[in-house]
């Protein structure tokens, strides 16, 4: 399950007698699994011509009735402005969604879903999700309350988790 860069940076750790070798080994692992996770979701994506930023602007486009500005989603995907256009001009290329003048202030741009954008995110949107619970049938209710409280727990010792206080 690991990877070899990391069994080697266990094997030197082991070499040096490292006192932390099952933290380590823990971390190494759930970034294997965190790396696998990433490699399907791209692959199930790719056929669909997307990526997931692609796949994340299409379904909060379609979670906020198909119409947000490129600032909005921007934020709402964690990216920014830059990262936002370059999404949003494959997307258009594809035919999956249109910019159009807000209505009110013709200055501002909206983002709308097309018909064949909102079919997608429909159906992917529930592929999807089957896909990731399916990733955690192997544990029951109580396992999985579980691990979610250890990935909770390591988190805060992450530098993100002390800089969130969560």
């Amino acid at each position: 399950m690991l990877e070899f860069k990391h069994l080697a940076l266990i094997n030197e750790a082991e070499r040096r007698g490292d006192a932390n070798l099952d933290q380590l080994r823990l971390c190494f692992q759930l970034l294997a699994l965190s790396g696998a996770i990433d490699r399907d979701c791209a692959a199930r994506l790719a056929p669909h011509g997307l990526s997931e930023g692609r796949f994340v602007v299409l379904f909060l486009l379609h979670g906020a009735g198909g119409m947000l500005p490129p600032h909005e989603l921007a934020e709402r995907a964690g990216v920014t402005r830059a990262t936002i256009s370059g999404l949003l001009d494959g997307l258009q290329r594809d035919g999956l969604l249109q910019r159009r003048s807000d209505a009110e202030d013709g200055r501002r741009l909206q983002i709308v879903l097309t018909a064949r954008g909102k079919r997608l995110a429909d159906e992917l949107f529930d592929q999807h999700t089957q896909w990731i619970g399916g990733l955690f049938n192997g544990l029951d209710f109580s396992e999985q309350a579980q691990l979610s409280l250890l990935l909770e727990k390591v988190w805060r010792h992450t530098d993100a988790g002390q800089e969130t206080g969560t």
